[in-house]
């Protein structure tokens, strides 16, 4: 019998910031909603479900932490079927932060899987790099709300 490792999203991004506030920048919703959703109900805390929206999308989903590691990691639960999402941060030399996203759990066949985890680490992929441009220039890219333009109209 042959096994088969489930698809698994991955995608990383260095961020010329210190630890904490890239932390800071995931599970404070006043700051990542500079780069990815427009709305949130809270911040990421473990023992609480927050509800981030995508208000240009009509698109919402229930975020559930199961673990959170000050400056370090954050696991979560979120889309519908639920997946799984881990967030870890790599402290770096010269005050930056290597910062690794990681999803999986995805449902269907395993052609279905396999999709869900190309699109979940494309989109990650945007909300890195709208993290980076945030936090190193103070620039909002409009990353997430461009990368569906059809949907807008």
């Amino acid at each position: 019998m042959e096994l088969r490792e489930t698809p698994t999203a991955e995608t990383g991004m260095l961020i010329r910031r210190p630890v904490a506030e890239v932390f800071e920048a995931i599970v404070d919703p006043a700051v990542t909603t500079k780069f990815w959703f427009t709305h949130s109900s809270g911040r990421l805390d473990g023992g609480k479900p927050v509800q981030w929206e995508w208000r240009m999308y009509g698109a919402s989903t229930t975020v559930e932490v199961s673990e959170i590691v000050p400056h370090e990691k954050v696991v979560m639960r979120w889309s519908d079927p639920p997946t799984t999402v881990v967030w870890t941060f790599s402290e770096m030399p010269g005050d930056a932060t290597f910062l690794e996203v990681r999803n999986f759990g995805f449902a269907g066949s395993a052609d279905e899987q396999v999709k869900q985890a190309i699109d979940s680490t494309g989109g990650f992929s945007l909300v890195l790099a709208g993290a980076k441009a945030w936090l190193e220039q103070g620039l909002t890219l409009g990353l997430v709300g461009d990368r569906h333009p059809k949907r807008l109209l």
